[in-house]
């Protein structure tokens, strides 16, 4: 069946693909590298006591490894050189991130599978001062966000009059708001959910989801037979109820 599926696949890949696709390198070392953070609950997660991954993307990569009969090696990753690490080639693809315009020019996007909002968090005893988006756009908030991320790009448009502080991976942005260093930062709304039942001192700002954001794999720019046959996966696993499955398992509901 693995067979029948990559044979199907490969089918329907253009015959101009470059020769020297990621495709062929990776059925031909038998290895799919994928590049991944491990800090977004519940999408990436690294163990520090075993030094292994779980979560959503790392269930969709192991899927996608092991109908392509190849095994998966994580490569650790870090928000502000995940991009990098596409186009450097260290690994062939990335597990998901937000697809902004920025990253879109130098690095492939495979098409998306899940869509999300952006919610600001704050303490839960902050929640009378800041119960909206406005409330922490003014000069004497800082809003704290991790170095890398889409939402460090999103932080300038949604508070152009805020002092942004931006956290360098292992930190993260929520973090300083933990520590009292931030008034607030902001999130995708999936990883927020998870955060308040961990953090229970954290608070959603109850003035609802912005900036709807989609989720999507990086490959490197222009390999266009190995963006093909992802996204030729990726329809084939919709069809069969594969992430449907996922997303009821990790408790998640795509926008």
């Amino acid at each position: 069946m693995k067979k029948l599926l990559l044979i199907v696949l490969i089918t329907f890949l253009p015959l101009s693909s470059n020769a020297e696709s990621n495709l062929d390198k990776i059925l031909s070392a038998g290895v799919l590298k994928v590049g991944t953070t491990g800090d977004w609950d519940p999408m990436t997660m690294k163990d520090p006591a075993t030094n292994k991954y779980k979560g959503f993307d790392i269930d969709v990569m192991n899927e996608l490894a092991k109908d392509m009969g190849v095994k998966v090696e994580f490569v650790p990753a870090e928000w502000k050189t995940i991009v990098s690490g596409i186009t450097s080639a260290r690994y062939d693809i990335s597990t998901s991130v937000t697809k902004t315009p920025k990253r879109a020019e130098v690095a492939g996007f495979t098409d998306t599978y899940y869509k999300y909002g952006t919610v600001p968090l704050v303490l839960k005893k902050n929640l009378k001062k800041f119960s909206t988006w406005d409330s922490l756009n003014s000069s004497n908030v800082t809003i704290a966000t991790t170095l890398g991320t889409s939402q460090e790009e999103k932080a300038k448009e949604f508070f152009p009059k805020s002092k942004l502080n931006s956290i360098e991976a292992p930190a993260r942005d929520f973090q300083e708001v933990l520590a009292g260093r931030a008034d607030g930062n902001i999130t995708s709304s999936t990883e927020a959910n998870k955060l308040v039942i961990k953090y229970p001192q954290l608070a959603i700002v109850p003035d609802g989801e912005k900036n709807p954001a989609f989720l999507a794999m990086m490959v490197p720019k222009g390999d266009d037979k190995w963006n093909n046959y992802i996204n030729g996966w990726i329809k084939k696993k919709k069809s069969s109820g594969f992430f449907t499955k996922l997303l009821d398992k990790y408790n998640l509901k795509s926008l």
